[in-house]
Parts: structure tokens; sequence; C-alpha cells
């Protein structure tokens, strides 16, 4: 892929903007090796937080590269909580206020993650750590006040469970063009293959968008029916696909290997007429367009939840449907357990 584009691209662009002790920690984020999309993902709530300092009369600076260490370290408990409290109500004008609290988890932990790295991982020319006072252990992350239940019946309706999951395939294939106009029916042809196989690997696998964008060419083994993928924290992993899904891979595959291009990723788009991997964004986009059409718009998250419901249903297994995952522990998928019965109850009533 051109080092124009993508994710490596935007990181490094930040990178001009941040401070060097900012730059330090990237940098120990790319030895581990952290995925590019992470890293890119904690450069903006870096630049976020380093902005509203800026703004907020914390420090003032031409701009946020010249922000010093002392500086990091002198803000205040009450400072950190009004960067949170900013944060939260910008999120709640924007998202409501029962669907933030992921966000502004995310934000809150890059911020401790870069405390904890001045704090603890790093080092001068003496031998001692950039800083020692972490303001960041002074605020904790609010844990999502919901029950399993309640997560499974927000779920109700937006799983494509049993033969759903084929005739959505089937639907994409056969019927959408249908219903939309030459413009967008000449773009849906040109990605067609492409877009199927996208769906199919997302309900024939779990992944989640950012391991499915890092999907390159080698990486996928039709023989076998695997691909390996970077999970969470950069481990990497073999992940099985179910086998209703080798046919819209397949023809995907043979047509992107007669593609002429030096850009490695699996999945790629033409814009432009410049050939690059193809973005997290695009694919939610994707994912919304064809699963509203169909039946319920749903993103490619909700895609794994069908996915992972389905598995654990045939297999009754939290065991497997976690290490499918790429779960450390089968806690996350409690979950599934929740779904199948109320699934069962659905079936029991229609007896």
């Amino acid at each position: 892929m051109s080092e124009n584009h993508g994710y490596r691209y935007n990181v490094n662009k930040l990178m001009l903007e941040f401070p060097y002790y900012v730059n330090e920690f990237i940098q120990s984020k790319d030895t581990v090796p952290l995925s590019i999309a992470s890293i890119y993902s904690y450069c903006l709530e870096f630049r976020k937080y380093l902005k509203w300092m800026n703004e907020n009369n914390i420090t003032s600076h031409a701009n946020i590269k010249e922000i010093t260490l002392k500086e990091m370290e002198n803000v205040t408990k009450r400072e950190l909580e009004a960067f949170v409290l900013h944060e939260r109500l910008r999120l709640e004008s924007k998202c409501g206020s029962n669907t933030h609290t992921s966000a502004l988890n995310r934000t809150i932990a890059a911020i401790k993650s870069l405390y904890n790295y001045l704090c603890e991982q790093t080092e001068d020319i003496h031998g001692n750590t950039y800083m020692t006072r972490n303001v960041s252990r002074l605020i904790h992350i609010r844990k999502k006040s919901e029950t399993l239940h309640y997560r499974a019946a927000q779920l109700e309706g937006k799983l494509f469970l049993g033969d759903e999951t084929k005739a959505f395939l089937e639907f994409v294939e056969q019927d959408y063009e249908k219903s939309v106009s030459n413009r967008a029916k000449t773009s849906f042809k040109k990605n067609k293959k492409r877009d199927l196989a996208i769906l199919s690997l997302f309900l024939s696998s779990g992944l989640r968008c950012a391991e499915l964008v890092g999907i390159n060419l080698n990486d996928l083994n039709l023989e076998t029916g695997k691909v390996s993928v970077m999970r969470k924290e950069g481990k990497k992993d073999v992940v099985p696909i179910a086998h209703f899904s080798h046919r819209y891979i397949t023809d995907y595959f043979e047509a992107r290997s007669s593609i002429d291009t030096e850009v490695q990723a699996l999945f790629i788009t033409d814009y432009n007429q410049k050939i690059r991997k193809i973005s997290n964004a695009s694919i939610n986009k994707l994912v919304a367009k064809y699963s509203a059409a169909y039946k319920v718009r749903v993103t490619p998250h909700t895609l794994r939840h069908t996915f992972a419901t389905r598995l654990y249903n045939v297999s009754h297994s939290q065991v497997l449907v976690s290490n499918q995952l790429g779960h450390s522990s089968t806690k996350p998928t409690e979950l599934y357990t929740h779904i199948v019965s109320a699934e069962a109850k659905d079936a029991l009533r229609k007896l």
C-alpha cells in the first residue's frame, strides 16, 4: 500500500504535530506491535486532549508540539475532570445520553495509557522516568451499567439468525440492484463481488472490522479455509471461516488477483483511479447500506454478534465461541447464551 494513504500516512502526519514524548509513545506501540488502526485511534485522542489543554489555558503555546512534560505532569485532577466532563457533554449532544459511554471510556483509556507510559515506561539520560506524578490514576473509567439481558434485548431484531444469514447474502446477490437507481446500480456491479465477500466473511468468521480491513492477499488460505489476522493489542491469530462463504470469497479472490496493483490488502477500493486499501468507514457504510435495504440498518459488529450467536446455537460451547472471536476469556461470550435463550422462547411461542 502507498505510504500516501491509509492509517500509517495519517499517523505520520499527526506525529508532526505532537511533542517528542507523545511520538515516543507511538513508536513504543509500533514495536509491540499494536495495530496501526489502534495507534491512529490513540493519536486522535491525544490531539483532542492536547488541543483542549491549549484552548482552556492549561497551557498557552502556539501549537501543541510545544507542550512540555512539566505541563503534562502539573495537570490537576480538577483540570482533567473538566476535560472528561467536556467530552461527555460533547458526546451526549452528538450521540445521546445513553450511547456515549464506550466512546468516553476510549478517550479516558487513551489518556491513561499515555500518562502510564510517561510515568512508568520511559527513561531519561539519568535513568529516571520522564514523570513521577500520574494524574490519570485519579480518573476512573465508568463501566456500562447494562445487564446481559438488556444487551440481548437491544440486539433483538438486528441479528440475521437461522436462514436469514443465507437470505441476506442472496438478497444482496440477486435482489438489491432491483431497488436502486441506474447510477447506483453501476457502482454496485463494479463492487458486487468484493462487497459480497466482505459481508460473507463477517458472517462466517466473526471478525472485527479492523481485523478484516487488515487482511492481505497472502493472509487468506482458501484450501484450509482459514485467514490470518491481527487481533487487538497486536496479537496474531488464524481464524477458520465457515464453508458457506467460500464461494463468495473465491469469486472475489479470483477477481482481485487479476488487478495490477502493488497494494497488498485483500479488500481494496478504486477511487479517482487510485487503488488503495478499503477503510473502516467504507466498510461501515456498505454494511449499513445493504442491511438497511434488506431488513434493518446494522454495523459490522452486529454481524459479528450474528455469527457468534449462530455458532453458540449449534455448539453450546462458550470456549469455542470465545476462541473464534479472539477473546482472552469466555466472559464476553455470556451475551450469546442470553440471545440464544431469547431465541428459544420465540421458537416455543410458535409451537
